[in-house]
Order: structure tokens, then sequence, then C-alpha cells
């Protein structure tokens, strides 16, 4: 696997980011512009249609929410955890789950400092990945 860091670290996966998701968008609209169009017979199924496209369009996007949400809670007992073997305490609570996500690509040389320097600092998830001089990559982030 090539190296990661701070500008190839994001994950885009074409199946969804343009076939799922673009494909439900443009699927929503279309019944949205046929529903407008339909004549009073086929209204009822024009409806049906349209209501069937939303529900696809927020099945699609709660899909990929939902499978971050868990990924995020995972990260977090991750890090809690290689912060705890490292330093023989928790990580602070003041971190934010957004500041633990970014300390994830800490190596563990700088780690305890970083986040220290996040929680006085009060660094965003982005300035945290910036910091980082030594990354440690995710290959697993859904």
């Amino acid at each position: 696997m090539k190296n990661q860091n701070f500008s190839n670290h994001q994950k885009y996966v074409p199946g969804y980011h343009i076939v799922a998701l673009l494909g439900s968008l443009i699927l929503v609209i279309g019944s949205i512009v046929n529903l407008v169009k339909t004549s009073h017979e086929g209204l009822y199924s024009a409806s049906l249609i349209t209501f069937g496209s939303i529900i696809l369009l927020f099945t699609t996007v709660y899909a990929r929410i939902f499978a971050l949400r868990a990924q995020d809670r995972v990260i977090r007992a991750e890090e809690n955890f290689r912060y705890f073997l490292l330093t023989k305490r928790a990580l602070p609570k003041e971190l934010s789950i957004r500041q633990v996500i970014g300390l994830r690509f800490a190596s563990d040389e700088e780690l305890p400092a970083l986040v220290e320097k996040s929680v006085n600092e009060k660094l965003s998830e982005k300035d945290i990945k910036k910091s980082i001089k030594t990354w440690r990559g995710d290959f697993y982030r859904v």
C-alpha cells in the first residue's frame, strides 16, 4: 500500500460517491419532474415513485452516516487504549471525537504531546492532521 499523508488520506469510493449517491439524487429529481408533469390518472403511481426515490436517497445517505458513526466509536476506543498503553492515562475528556479521529494518524512518539497540544490549543481535526510529522496510515476506514 502506498504511504498515507495529509494530502491523500481521505477515502473516495466511486461506487458510493458517484453511483449510489449521485444516482439516488438523479432518481429523486427525475421522479419529481415526473410527478409534476403527470396527468391526474398517473398521479398515484408518480407519487409512489417519488416517495420511493426519496426513501432510497435517505437510505443511501444514512447507511454511510451510520457506518461512519460506528467506526468513530471504534476509533475512540482504539485511540484511548493506545494512549493508555503509552502514558498509563486515559485520553482527556476534553477531546472531541473529531480531534480523536485526527489524532489516530499520529505516530506513537508524537501522540502524547499532540494530545496535550490539542487540548490546550483546542486544535481542530484538520489542524491536528497538519501538525503530524510522522504519519501513521489508517487503511481500514470505511
